[in-house]
């Protein structure tokens, strides 16, 4: 993972405004975002058929 920016790379991937003193990079939005689906599975809001 290159944490330096070369030539505002990052800000090219990331359309959403930068908060300011935001310590949360998009690895661990992924993240979060995947544990809630596989949460919401779990529950069983979504079908086991759904995913993959």
């Amino acid at each position: 993972m290159d944490v330096t920016p070369s030539g505002g790379g990052l800000d090219e991937r990331a359309p959403l405004p930068r908060v300011v003193g935001s310590t949360v990079s998009e690895d661990w939005l992924a993240a979060i975002a995947g544990l809630a689906i596989i949460a919401l599975v779990l529950i069983g809001v979504i079908p086991d058929w759904l995913v993959p």
